[in-house]
């Protein structure tokens, strides 16, 4: 580990997501600008985190040094207190590649294998977003911040690494489940003692700390809002000037769904009912219509997939690029459905 600072030579770039516990940032070198980094800032976390956010940055430390040399895990350039650097790991997350092929999957098992053989589990695969396909079409993983590194090939650590495949296989069973062979799924079936004991327990003293105390949500059971309050919150925001609004969901910290509107033109002052209400210049518009898929990204903090998007609609990056960079939600919270 270096110095307590952050690289001199890091130019930084977009916020990627920003949570009580560190700040996610893109950026480079100024002296190699095309080399694409991520930087977890540890700087100015509040206080009462620090000592959580230290815990958590020493684990994604010694995990990531455990996995250097592995295909498929992140590059670490440097770490230290205020923060850790790596080489930005390129590729689509698993929610939107989808690999329907066996290769992949294969490639998935053997990245877990080497990180196995080096006593390490990742403990956060059960997030699709955490796991990707680079451009060769092999596996990645990404987000080391659960991870454990294991002096002792035990007990714990053979549940730990058999909980992390069994997580892949439910990934493949569904995105590929015809290419589940029967043991995958007798993996499925048998959850171990574990984390049966975790789910009847510990997740309950999780979902407390994080949805009460740390104010995530997972906005499980919520109405839709914009159905029931749209008409009335779009009436009060069309003030003197303004040309379109649009309202998207969004997950709102403890409260469930959240309502993100998106204002062509002046916001009236005081703010209204919205709970994020954010002035653009231009709305982002596909043939006279406004692009509201985009915007619904933007709303969710969900960078990855809009990157995607706007590859497929490039005349529409210079539109975007403002609107994502005074975007008010940075939190990677998503809304689950169903």
């Amino acid at each position: 580990m270096g110095a307590d600072r952050i690289d001199p030579r890091f130019v930084a770039g977009t916020v990627l997501k920003r949570d009580v516990f560190s700040e996610t940032v893109d950026g480079y070198f100024s002296d190699a600008p095309d080399e694409k980094l991520v930087l977890r800032r540890l700087e100015d976390v509040p206080g009462w985190a620090r000592p959580i956010a230290q815990f958590l940055a020493r684990r994604e430390i010694r995990g990531l040094q455990a996995v250097q040399g592995i295909e498929g895990v992140p590059v670490l350039i440097d770490a230290n207190r205020a923060g850790i650097l790596r080489v930005w790991s390129a590729g689509t997350p698993l929610n939107l590649a989808k690999p329907a092929t066996a290769e992949w999957y294969r490639d998935a098992r053997r990245l877990l294998r080497e990180m196995r053989r080096r006593g390490v589990t990742h403990n956060d695969i059960a997030k699709p977003q955490n796991w990707l396909m680079t451009p060769e079409g092999r596996a990645a993983v990404i987000d080391f911040q659960l991870a454990s590194v294991h002096r002792r090939r035990g007990l714990m650590f053979r549940l730990m690494a058999r909980e992390d495949l069994r997580h892949l296989v439910k990934q493949k069973g569904r995105y590929a489940p015809e290419l589940l062979t029967p043991s995958e799924r007798k993996i499925l079936a048998l959850k171990s003692l574990p984390t049966r004991v975790w789910l009847a327990t510990g997740k309950r003293l999780y979902n407390f700390v994080t949805r009460r105390l740390m104010n995530w949500s997972d906005s499980e059971g919520a109405e839709n809002r914009i159905a029931l309050e749209g008409e009335t919150l779009r009436a009060q925001l069309m003030g003197e000037g303004v040309r379109e609004v649009v309202l998207m969901p969004f997950a709102l910290p403890s409260k469930g769904v959240g309502v993100y509107a998106f204002v062509e033109g002046p916001v009236a002052t005081p703010l209204p009912a919205p709970d994020l209400t954010q002035e653009v210049r231009a709305l982002p518009r596909i043939n006279g219509r406004v692009a509201e898929d985009l915007l619904s990204l933007v709303a969710l903090n969900r960078m990855d997939e809009l990157a995607q998007m706007l590859e497929r609609h490039p005349d529409l990056a210079d539109q975007m690029a403002p609107i994502v960079a005074g975007r008010l939600n940075l939190t990677d919270r998503q809304l689950r459905r169903g």
